[in-house]
């Protein structure tokens, strides 16, 4: 079992220099909202145990250098669970954010909305859900960090509902709670590792490094700009391919840098962003934040493999973040194509392929698109930006596969390096047909 702290020892464990929130006006009738029999003494009972007076704290202070309104859930206050006076809490806490323009930070521990009050506990999920719209109209980063446990509403709106989505080990988290989900169910699925791997969580996070993630995270969603993102230098050989054959050797070979090269190169430091919240991940999508010479630059890195639909809708996730906060975007193009096997089209590769073309359609901040291997067909130019993508040598851009354009024309396979030729996909022609602005130079230093 994950470890269990007071919602005051969460907010220390992570920021400095707290200062709560004075608390909104408000009392509960004897009985509270639904005269609930002996709630009156369940709450007494609460205050003395935990000395809090609500199941959550409120309030702001400083992570890492990065001042933050901070929600932190007590779950030895009934359990964390959220009622209407809790609502009253954390709407003035969103109205707080949104007045002095602060990230929200929530630490939650909860087991969902609060039985005692009925409906009136339940439509708080509502408030909260209007309040976090609210913030994010206003271009603030919201992160909620899951605590042990984190089910029920309050997963369903301040964790799942944060634009990004940090878990410890451990922690139960889950919409149904252990009491109420199905006696056969797979208990992975309702831990923090379970949500990761399924497209949930971005990360899990030990507690040890839950400060410094933190302020690295808030540091790199804070930083708005309106300069596109200059195309990273090539880091291959830098030689230009003779014929379009050539580029796709060039492209395909296993040698050839990748996306996670390009990226550790161009970013002094970066932090990814994983899953499309579907319930999918694509280890051959790399999305995240990174910081280069001062400012944010948003990321979606193609790493060379099949793009699944999980990428797809990982990387329009990222895109519409970026989107909304401000920051430029970098993507880096390397697939042969779309994933296309039963699986995939199942999954919705036509719909998640979409998504991005709308994604960066879209997009009000600048894009920058660098070709950085095979780009293939619509499932690699569903990345590419309009107007601004560049090519490096190792690379080319077709319409469709050689083999299979070869193949749908039934031409003999003796010909694929001919019909190659005639699609006049190498960096040089991408240029010429205007697909490219042009083909970076290496980079300094590079053999």
């Amino acid at each position: 079992m994950a470890e269990r702290l007071t919602a005051r020892e969460a907010v220390a464990r992570v920021a400095s220099g707290f200062t709560e929130l004075p608390v909104p006006d408000g009392t509960y009738e004897p009985g509270g909202p639904i005269a609930w029999q002996g709630y009156d003494e369940q709450r007494a009972r609460a205050e003395t145990r935990t000395g809090e007076q609500e199941s959550v704290v409120c309030g702001t202070g400083i992570v890492g250098s990065t001042e933050v309104l901070l929600i932190s859930f007590e779950f030895g206050f009934l359990g964390g669970s959220l009622g209407e006076r809790t609502g009253d809490r954390l709407e003035a806490a969103y109205t707080r954010a949104r007045e002095r323009r602060l990230p929200v930070v929530s630490l939650i521990a909860t087991g969902g909305s609060r039985m005692q009050e009925g409906m009136r506990a339940l439509v708080q999920l509502q408030r909260v859900a209007r309040q976090s719209v609210l913030n994010r109209q206003a271009g603030l980063p919201q992160i909620a960090v899951l605590r042990d446990p984190s089910t029920g509403g309050g997963w369903a709106t301040l964790g799942a509902g944060a634009d990004v989505v940090l878990a410890l080990p451990g922690a139960q988290i889950g919409f149904a709670g252990s009491r109420v989900r199905p006696a056969d169910a797979d208990p992975l699925a309702y831990t923090a590792e379970g949500q990761l791997a399924a497209g949930h969580v971005d990360a899990v996070v030990r507690p040890e490094k839950l400060r410094e993630t933190l302020g690295r995270l808030l540091t790199l969603l804070t930083c708005a700009s309106d300069a596109p993102a200059e195309p990273p230098h090539a880091l291959g050989s830098g030689r230009l391919p003779a014929t379009g054959w050539d580029a796709v050797r060039q492209a395909r070979s296993p040698g050839r840098p990748r996306a996670a090269a390009y990226l550790d190169a161009y970013f002094e430091t970066r932090e990814n962003i994983s899953g499309d919240r579907c319930g999918g991940v694509d280890p051959g999508m790399l999305c995240g934040f990174g910081l280069r010479e001062g400012r944010t630059i948003a990321y979606a890195a193609q790493c060379g493999t099949a793009t699944l639909p999980a990428g797809y809708r990982t990387a329009a996730r990222l895109i519409r973040l970026a989107d909304r906060l401000a920051v430029p975007v970098l993507t880096l193009i390397d697939t042969p194509g779309a994933a296309n096997d039963a699986e995939a089209e199942r999954m919705g590769a036509g719909p998640a392929i979409a998504e991005v073309f709308a994604a960066v359609a879209a997009a009000r901040v600048p894009v920058t698109s660098l070709l950085i291997g095979e780009g293939g067909s619509g499932g690699a130019l569903a990345l590419a930006a309009p107007g601004n993508t560049w090519a490096t040598p190792d690379s080319y851009f077709s319409v469709i596969a050689p083999e299979l354009a070869t193949a749908i024309l039934k031409r003999a396979p003796e010909q694929i390096r001919a019909t190659t030729e005639q699609l006049r996909l190498s960096p040089g022609h991408l240029v010429d047909l205007g697909i490219a602005r042009g083909i970076v130079p290496t980079a300094a230093g590079t053999p």
